[in-house]
């Protein structure tokens, strides 16, 4: 193929990548769970301090101006209007004033606590994410995609809200105090009949606040459900329709958002049931203050400027109790939305670097798989291998068979430390891998699957996703070693075509061989091809192998086989049965002596004939469903 350039060779593989465009999140969560969900994430909070202190120092001199407004009323009235003695002009323009600083301190408070908000946010989204890149596949395989995605996205997002808000609306709160204080300054004795249904306040907010967090916890718990329904539905659609299971599903959604609407039914009435007191009960107060500060002006104790003055700060200390309700729902949805969020955080990994863990350099490729037993879950279930021993030179090519189930694609992911041994040794160089940073580990161990995952990105960076930093003549050498360049040429935008999500807009054999690529532009000195030809025609796997061959000079390669034709690229065959090996040799060897491995390559033809038969029943469905 003219313009691709050679793949270089193991040791010559480029390590270098793009510098991240955005910084990592200023500070994480605390990790002491004795705290409560608010110190713990305090940490947050404190790193954009300077923004948030001038955002609420902001709001409250904004808050302290339009307080000003009330009191210069009052001495409008009896200085302009009863006594004549000060033009009303001069008040006019004072108000005017104070009302173009307030606007303006109330922008850029505005404007900082959204920066702030977003800052926040950002952390928050951030710090889950590398969290979730930390966890090992053992929490992967029992925790539902749904569930994560709601704790990243509604969970976070309620969090934050609160974190931002809460003390914005406790600034204005806070106000009230300076409004009651010129009230006292009014006349005290109406300040204190203002004050009455105070306490009932209080007493109800807490009241509420007990009642709703149960309630909140559970809407969060069931928006996640919801989530998982609709991830599953859109992931497994093919799987749907395939069993016009459309109503079954339509079904299963109803009965999540079903809970879901009971859930917040059952938060609305309890806001119901109090939201109205604690928003009203200030109302009282105002007819109260009506009823006994007028009293007061008929019987000549007190100007009408300063009853119209004492009104306005009521109503100025309504708007945080009208806004105490929504603080506490916002207060019980965000220590609920919090605890599933820590749930996730205080997930420890299960594989991680042991303390002294050397980085695996200049891999020679000698692989030993010793007396290794393995169960998945927490290890006590039946043993997926058990004395498992296997020894693979460096450069040399094994294939690995044995009957579904028998554990073969587990050997790959024992490698690469996807899970760790429950018993015996791999090793790599002499090394149990144990020993060795999963970096490199992962970076010397190139495993293409056999259901290849694609993302929605170019073909070009789906290729390079190993190394974005690789030259778009060593993505096209990889593309022409795999067998891809002729079909990704033949795409509207060739290279730049963008694939839809999971790569369903190419065929099954189109993806495997864009994932082949995406292995050999890294060129790892070990390469594991777990069953990664199974989608391809004959005539395709063909001239993928006579690449291949030259590929695997001088690299070890675990080939997971079930095809004749991948087995033929091996130098020796291992067959795998009950968690051991219980034949080794060429496959003519295997042929002649081992009944056993006859047995297994019919029943992987048994299983071909099948899946040719099941395409050849689906090609009028959709292009990208039928095998090339």
């Amino acid at each position: 193929m003219t313009g691709a350039g050679p793949l270089p060779t193991p040791e010559g593989r480029p390590t270098g990548a793009p510098a991240p465009r955005y910084g990592p999140p200023r500070a994480t969560i605390d990790r002491d769970r004795s705290k409560s969900w608010l110190r713990r994430a305090m940490p947050i909070v404190a790193a954009h301090r300077w923004t948030f202190a001038t955002a609420l120092a902001l709001s409250f001199a904004g808050l302290v101006i339009q307080v000003q407004v009330p009191q210069l009323l009052n001495r409008a009235i009896s200085d302009s209007i009863v006594r004549h003695a000060v033009p009303l002009s001069h008040y006019g323009w004072w108000v005017v004033g104070l009302g173009a600083a307030a606007g303006l301190t109330g922008f850029l408070s505005r404007l900082f606590l959204f920066r702030t908000a977003y800052a926040m946010e950002y952390d928050l989204r951030n710090v889950v994410y590398e969290h979730l890149t930390t966890l090992s596949f053992p929490f992967y395989d029992r925790v539902q995609a749904g569930q994560l995605i709601s704790r990243a996205n509604s969970d976070i997002r309620s969090v934050h809200l609160y974190l931002t808000f809460a003390p914005m609306i406790l600034v204005q709160s806070a106000i009230a105090v300076v409004a009651f204080g010129y009230m006292l300054s009014i006349n005290v004795l109406l300040a204190l009949v203002a004050m009455v249904t105070m306490p009932f306040v209080y007493v109800i907010g807490r009241k509420m606040r007990a009642s709703m967090f149960p309630v909140s916890w559970l809407i969060q718990a069931r928006l996640a459900e919801v989530a998982t329904v609709v991830d599953e539905n859109v992931n497994g659609v093919r799987v749907v329709k395939a069993f016009a299971a459309e109503e079954n599903q339509l079904r299963s959604l109803a009965s999540a958002a079903r809970r879901v609407q009971w859930a917040t039914v059952k938060d609305a009435d309890l806001r119901s049931q109090w939201a109205p007191a604690i928003q009203n009960l200030p109302q009282v107060g105002l007819v109260l203050v009506l009823l006994f500060g007028g009293y007061l002006v008929i019987q000549g104790h007190l100007g009408v400027g300063a009853i119209l003055a004492f009104n306005a700060y009521l109503l100025m200390m309504q708007a945080p109790f009208t806004m105490l309700g929504m603080l506490i729902m916002m207060g019980q949805r965000a220590a609920a939305s919090a605890g599933r969020i820590y749930e996730l955080l205080d997930e420890e990994p299960t594989v991680v670097d042991r303390p002294g863990a050397v980085v695996l350099t200049g891999c020679r490729g000698d692989i030993t798989f010793d007396d290794v037993r393995f169960a998945y879950g927490d290890g006590s279930g039946p043993a997926v291998l058990d004395g498992f021993c296997l020894h693979l030179d460096p450069g040399e090519t094994v294939a690995l068979v044995g009957a579904t189930g028998s554990g073969k694609s587990t050997v790959a992911r024992l490698l690469t430390r996807f899970y760790d041994v429950t018993g015996g040794a791999v090793r790599v160089d002499g090394t149990d891998v144990r020993d060795l940073t999963l970096a490199s580990l992962r970076a010397n161990v190139g495993v293409v699957l056999d259901e290849p995952f694609l993302f929605s990105a170019s073909i070009a960076e789906n290729i390079a996703y190993g190394d974005p930093g690789a030259s778009r003549e060593r993505i096209v050498a990889a593309a022409v070693a795999a067998g891809a360049d002729e079909f990704v040429r033949a795409l509207p935008a060739g290279y730049d075509t963008v694939v839809g999500e999971r790569g369903y807009t190419l065929s099954g054999g189109q993806r495997q061989r864009v994932a082949i690529a995406r292995t050999l532009v890294v060129n790892p000195p070990i390469l594991v091809l777990d069953d990664a030809t199974s989608a391809i025609d004959v005539q395709v796997e063909l001239q993928i192998h006579d690449a291949l061959r030259e590929l695997m000079v001088g690299r070890t390669t675990l080939v997971i086989a079930h095809r004749l034709s991948t087995i033929s690229l091996a130098d020796r065959v291992v067959l795998l049965d009950g968690g051991r090996v219980v034949a080794d040799g060429t496959h003519a060897e295997l042929l002649a002596t081992t009944p056993r491995y006859a047995e297994v390559l019919a029943q992987a033809e048994e299983h071909e004939a099948a899946l040719a038969a099941t395409a050849t029943a689906t090609a009028g469905a959709t292009p990208s469903e039928v095998r090339p």
